[in-house]
């Protein structure tokens, strides 16, 4: 039988979609639980499944006692205040607004870098943060300068984007010794027991009363099985055949495949002045992935 060959820009394209979907499916489910309910459910069904990958490739390592600290740190970073932003700014603004926002994180690496690395910058980097600032106020800036989204929501995404910045200086620290899908595994693991305490105090009764219907459960799976899990180990294929430059132009995507769902799945308005803000956005990282791969 002949192999299929199956190009690597797949890989890359198929985890921006899931993460794409990843918004859609969050949305849906937080018409019938809590953002902490979703995200101690998304993270037991997605440790389950990487844990399961690890066993059957034969990919386990052990973490370091040394190293526990760390590993700790980078879990309390995400997934436990990443998805609290990005959860709770959901709750309270649109798939494509939290998209968009979420969407910025590249474009502010190379200040992290600067501060954490002493990362040159460029100013290539500060003209990428204006655009893609300037995309997200005309997404959030109604015509009578009004706001388009709750102030919350925009408060709780930047933070999950300051959350996911913070991430990336201790992942680069333990990506030198642990593979990416080893070091996911434990934070999700770890992420699990963050969680617990605050779903059992205030979420476990009301997520108990909600009957279960087959849009919460697909909904539910898709979401820690395809965004959480597969997403990741097809973005990590990419990584390693494209490198990280390359591979992460592709997120550029996300915003787009999000606000298209929203319209076709949730009937999200589609607006010039929306489809011009995740233009700048998108150009904005652009030109921040474009620096990072000349330097």
């Amino acid at each position: 039988m002949k192999k299929i060959h199956i190009p690597v820009w797949f890989y890359a394209l198929a985890a921006m979609l899931f993460w794409g979907f990843s918004f859609i499916w969050s949305s849906i489910l937080l018409e019938y639980y809590q953002p902490v309910t979703i995200i101690f459910i998304r993270l037991v069904i997605s440790s389950v499944c990487l844990f399961a990958l690890i066993f059957i490739m034969g990919r386990g390592e052990k973490i370091e006692t040394k190293d526990y600290k760390l590993v700790f740190l980078s879990a309390l970073f995400n997934p436990f205040l990443y998805f609290l932003g990005e959860n709770y700014g959901l709750k309270f603004s649109s798939p494509t607004i939290a998209a968009v926002i979420i969407a910025t994180i590249p474009v502010f690496s190379p200040v992290i870098g600067y501060l954490s690395f002493r990362e040159k910058l460029t100013p290539i980097n500060f003209v990428g943060i204006a655009v893609s600032f300037g995309g997200v106020i005309l997404m959030l800036i109604t015509r009578d300068l009004s706001l388009a989204a709750d102030i919350r929501g925009v408060i709780f995404l930047f933070g999950a984007v300051l959350a996911a910045l913070l991430y990336t200086v201790t992942l680069r620290k333990l990506t030198q010794k642990y593979s990416a899908l080893v070091l996911v595994a434990n934070q999700n693991f770890i992420g699990i027991f963050l969680f617990l305490p605050f779903f059992m105090a205030y979420e476990a009764k009301q997520a108990l009363a909600v009957p279960l219907t087959g849009e919460i459960i697909s909904s539910m799976f898709l979401l820690a099985i395809l965004a959480s899990s597969v997403a990741f180990v097809f973005f990590a294929h990419s990584v390693k055949h494209l490198g990280i430059s390359r591979s992460n132009i592709f997120s550029n995507l996300i915003p787009v495949f999000t606000a298209v769902l929203s319209y076709l799945l949730l009937s999200e308005a589609f607006t010039i002045q929306k489809t011009a803000g995740i233009l700048l956005v998108i150009g904005g990282v652009y030109l921040s992935e474009r620096t990072k791969k000349s330097t």
